[in-house]
């Protein structure tokens, strides 16, 4: 916004030259009208707050998992992260507390993100869907529909220069693949302009815990690149 203003205050400055310059106008010929006239349908974009999309968001009843659900999971962390960490969705614990990953599989999250020198408050994490499916099953293509575009707006807010992909559905929906995650792990691709690393979910993790080493390959990887 301030970057905004700064132009706002140097073309009103310009102006004022001008005026005690002497210049009474400007042309006004049909061509520079009309691209006057364009010029004023142009908004100046600014990303939402993260509140202000928890507001829209509001008791969503988008999708069927309303009907469920005991807390929508909507994020947490730094709204200013440089690394976002992006879930399924959220669990028992998770619906029961209304915070992302604070059960088992977010208890062995911690110690990963413990383990690449970082803490929770340094980072944000959140799901590709707000509402526990019921038993724990896979997000539906419907309910993914309807909860990503909020996604997309946080990711929009915090504008990380990292995401990390945890799982199936947080790497094929982000990047827009049905390629499985044991072939996207450990690749470095790109959403919207944030590079995207994609890895192992930790609750796969608790049920394949020979896997650990390659989530901590992907890790090491992961902050080499943010180290730069």
């Amino acid at each position: 916004m301030e970057e905004i203003n700064d132009v706002l205050r140097k073309v009103s400055s310009t102006l004022k030259f001008m005026e005690e310059a002497g210049c009474m106008g400007f042309d006004c010929s049909d061509k520079t009208l009309s691209v006057v006239a364009e010029l004023g349908k142009i908004k100046t974009y600014l990303p939402d707050s993260l509140d202000t999309i928890r507001n829209d968001l509001g008791d969503c009843r988008r999708c069927k998992l309303y009907s469920g659900r005991k807390n929508i999971v909507f994020g947490a962390g730094n709204q200013d992260a440089k690394l976002v960490f992006v879930g399924e969705g959220p669990g028992y614990d998770e619906d029961v507390k209304g915070e992302p990953f604070v059960g088992k599989a977010g208890q062995l999250l911690t110690k990963i993100i413990q383990a690449i020198n970082l803490t929770r408050d340094k980072v944000y994490i959140c799901n590709i869907i707000k509402c526990r499916p019921p038993s724990n099953r896979n997000p539906e293509n419907d309910e993914i529909k309807a909860c990503f575009p909020f996604l997309k707006r946080q990711l929009d807010a915090i504008s990380p220069d990292f995401i990390c992909a945890l799982g199936t559905f947080a790497a094929q929906t982000l990047l827009d693949t049905d390629e499985p995650i044991s072939k996207l792990r450990g690749r470095l691709f790109e959403y919207h302009g944030i590079k995207v690393m994609p890895t192992y979910h930790p609750a796969y993790l608790l049920r394949n815990p020979e896997k650990k080493r390659d989530v901590w390959e992907d890790m090491k990887k992961l902050i080499g690149m943010m180290k730069g």
